[in-house]
C-alpha cells in the first residue's frame, strides 16, 4: 500500500497549500506514488491518521507544521490502542516540516530542506519514539510529542487565537504574547512526580512549568537541553521567577538553555507527574500548550508511553 500523507494546506502560513502541487511531483519521485489527504479543520489530522493506519498505509507522514504533527501522533496512538492495534503497530510515522516554528524537528536533529526529509523517508533507518500521554485541560487519554506547558504559553495561545488574522502571525504572537505578561498570574501548583517507582511531592510557584519529550518550543526556546525522545522519561522544567520582571529577563535565558543554571529553575525528571492548581485566583489565566495548542487548564495526570511510535529519522 503507498504511503499516506497528511497534508495541512494552512500551515506555514498558508504557503503549504500553495506549494503542495509542485512538492508532490519531488515526494514521488523519492518516494513513489503517494495517496494525499489534505485536511480541513482543527483535529482532522487525527481522524486521516488513525484510518490510514487502520487501512494499513505502511507509512504516515505529516506535511505541515508541529501541530499538524500532534494529530497525525494522535492518530496513530488512537489507532494502536483500538481494535485494529497490532496492524496500526506496523505503520512509520515520517515527517515533511513545513511550519514556522519547526520546534520538534529541531529536536530531530533534521535539516530543514525537502530534499533532507526525502532522504530520510526514503533511507528506512528508524527510531522509537515516547509519547506524552495526559487527562486534564478538557481530555481524556490525549498524547503529545514534543512539549506540554502550564501557564505563559497556553495564555499567549488563548489570546493569538482571539487575534484578528489581519494582523499577521509574528504581529499577533507579539501581541499575545505582551498582554500574556500583563495578565498572567503566578501558579502555586501541587505536584507529584513518579520516577522509576518512588513518588515525591513539589510544591511549585511559577509563571511557566513545563512538561518535556523534546527540548525545544515556542519557536527555538531551548526548555529542556536534557530531553531526550526515547529515553523513557519526561523532563519537568518550572521557570523560577516569581515577578513578572523577574520571568521576562528568565524566559530570555531559555533560548539558549542557560535558565538550567538558574538557582531558582526547578527540574524534576519522572514517568508520571501529578498538577493541581493550588491557588484558584489563577485558574482562569494558568492554562495549557499542548505541542503549540490551547487545551484548557489544570489539575492534570500525564505519563509517558515509552516507544510508543517508529519514526523514520
Amino acid at each position: 500500500m503507498k504511503p499516506l500523507l497528511v497534508v495541512n494546506p494552512t500551515s506555514g502560513g498558508g504557503a503549504t497549500g500553495r506549494t503542495f502541487g509542485a512538492m508532490r511531483g519531488t515526494i514521488e519521485r523519492a518516494l513513489g506514488p503517494v495517496e494525499v489527504a489534505m485536511t480541513s479543520r482543527a483535529g482532522h489530522g487525527i481522524e486521516l491518521a488513525r484510518e490510514g493506519a487502520i487501512a494499513g498505509h505502511p507509512l504516515v507522514v505529516a506535511v505541515g507544521g508541529d501541530g499538524t504533527f500532534h494529530e497525525v501522533v494522535n492518530g496513530l496512538m488512537e489507532a494502536k490502542a483500538g481494535a485494529h492495534g497490532t496492524k496500526a503497530d506496523e505503520t512509520r510515522l515520517g515527517m515533511i516540516a513545513q511550519g514556522t516554528g519547526g520546534d520538534f524537528r529541531k529536536a530531530l536533529g533534521l535539516e530543514h530542506r525537502l530534499d533532507k526529509y526525502l532522504d530520510v523517508l526514503k533511507s528506512g533507518h528508524e527510531r522509537t519514539l515516547d509519547v506524552g500521554k495526559f487527562t486534564g485541560g478538557g481530555k481524556t487519554g490525549h498524547y503529545f510529542v514534543n512539549i506540554l506547558s502550564v501557564g505563559m504559553g497556553g495564555l499567549v495561545d488563548r489570546y493569538v487565537a482571539n487575534a484578528s488574522r489581519l494582523l499577521g502571525g509574528t504581529v499577533a504572537y507579539f501581541g499575545a504574547s505582551l498582554k500574556a505578561l500583563v495578565n498572567a498570574k503566578l501558579g502555586i501548583v501541587r505536584c507529584t512526580v513518579t520516577n522509576e517507582g518512588k513518588t515525591e511531592e513539589h510544591q511549585l510557584r511559577s509563571f511557566m512549568i513545563a512538561l518535556c519529550n523534546g527540548q525545544y518550543f515556542g519557536g527555538g526556546m531551548k526548555i529542556a537541553p536534557m530531553a531526550d525522545v526515547d529515553d523513557g522519561a519526561l523532563e519537568l522544567v518550572a521557570l523560577g521567577a516569581t515577578s513578572k520582571l523577574g520571568f521576562a529577563m528568565t524566559s530570555r535565558a531559555v533560548y539558549s538553555g542557560a535558565h538550567i543554571g538558574q538557582a531558582s529553575t526547578v527540574h524534576l525528571r519522572g514517568q508520571k507527574f501529578v498538577l493541581e492548581l493550588a491557588n484558584d485566583d489563577a485558574r482562569d489565566m494558568f492554562l495549557l500548550d499542548v505541542d503549540g495548542e490551547p487545551m484548557g487548564g489544570l489539575p492534570l495526570t500525564v505519563e509517558v508511553v515509552p516507544k510508543a511510535l517508529t519514526l523514520r529519522a
